[in-house]
């Protein structure tokens, strides 16, 4: 039994969760980020597609939000939008959807690659399996802090 990094009170299960998420978030933007330099998802016909950075950008709005609005109550949030079980509920949905879609792709054999910051090369599988592994490892804090019973 793996003990949780904040013991197993719900408040400890939420920001396990958020820490999750951070990292996951990080790990998704930092490759979209190095994708979308090497021209991957941003260029349409030779030029720059401003709806694919849009999503860049947006992606970093996400990354920091989310793993705020998870870390604890937010009065405002819960009382004008969700609870924050349910909004954990709807993120690890997401998540596990997009584990689904990374995991399709791992599969699939790709032959496509990006130059690696250290020299040579990554493959778009490669980069799907890290995905696959980080997105799987983050749902898994997330949909505990989700379902989880509550206490007061």
């Amino acid at each position: 039994m793996i003990p949780s990094l904040a013991g197993s009170e719900p408040g400890g299960r939420f920001r396990d969760a958020a820490r999750a998420y951070l990292v996951y978030g990080v790990v998704y933007w930092i490759g979209a980020a190095y994708a979308a330099f090497h021209g991957i998802g941003v260029r349409a016909e030779g030029r720059i597609d401003w709806r694919g950075m849009v999503w860049v950008i947006l992606g970093l709005v996400f990354v920091i939000l989310i793993p705020y609005l998870l870390r604890r109550r937010r009065p405002w949030f819960e009382r004008w939008i969700l609870s924050r079980r349910d909004f954990a509920r709807i993120i690890s949905l997401s998540m596990a959807w997009r584990a689904l879609e990374v995991g399709t792709r791992a599969l699939r054999p790709q032959s496509a690659s990006l130059p690696a910051p250290w020299g040579g090369e990554i493959s778009f599988r490669l980069a799907y399996i890290v995905f696959f592994i980080v997105t799987v490892v983050a749902l898994a804090f997330v949909a505990r802090a989700a379902w989880s019973e509550e206490r007061a």
